[in-house]
């Protein structure tokens, strides 16, 4: 089984690019977004910790970890936001790493896709043999961004500016897709770098791309 990370830039387009890889036979796709919800669901190893640290406020009234809540505390509070972020990010890793072993073992799974805001911060290549990059010109992650999410330019500068720089990405990630043209184009490059890893598909003609 082979392990790779996929990131690139807020708008870039991930979602549809992780959609089509879903789709294949042998391929299992994680997004490191989904697991924290799973983490914070009563019973899980990280609800009870926020529950303890932040108090019957930020549940709601069947008991649910209520994530507005607890979201409007810790971007008011950058101490509150760094032990959220130091208690989710090792145990959404952790998590991941379990799975990824228990594939292995099962001996199903082909290809494992991680996809994650932070993957090269947070040093996913501790599990990960590669990084694919998913570029996209600015103006179009914008415009996408503006259409899909209605943020304004101003919220978007700001998350641009924490996010890595494509010089930064270009330097982590092994290989890159172009996602600035047609789904047509971005199939044919998927089907490229899973050709590489021995993965072989029939290119997909049906409009999962937006």
């Amino acid at each position: 089984m082979r392990v790779i990370g996929i990131t690139g830039g807020v708008g870039a387009g991930k979602s549809a690019i992780l959609k089509y890889l879903t789709a294949i036979s042998g391929v299992r796709v994680v997004e490191a977004d989904e697991v924290g919800h799973l983490l914070m669901e009563p019973g899980m190893e990280c609800f009870e910790k926020i529950r303890a640290h932040f108090g019957e406020r930020v549940l709601t009234p069947d008991g649910q970890l209520d994530r507005a809540a607890v979201a409007k505390i810790v971007f008011a509070d950058k101490k509150e936001l760094d032990w959220q972020n130091e208690l989710m990010h090792p145990a959404i890793k952790n998590w991941i790493r379990r799975e990824i072993e228990k594939e292995r073992q099962q001996g199903a799974c082909a290809l494992f896709v991680v996809e994650a805001a932070l993957l090269i911060e947070d040093h996913y290549e501790e599990l990960c043999e590669e990084f694919w990059y998913i570029y996209t010109e600015p103006e179009i992650r914008r415009a996408r961004l503006k259409e899909s999410r209605g943020y304004s330019d101003e919220k978007i500068d700001a998350i641009f500016r924490k996010q890595c720089t494509d010089a930064e990405f270009r330097t982590h990630c092994a290989q890159l897709i172009d996602n600035n043209s047609t789904k047509e184009a971005v199939y044919e490059q998927v089907d490229i770098l899973l050709g590489k890893l021995g993965i072989h598909t029939t290119h997909q003609e049906s409009g999962t791309f937006r």
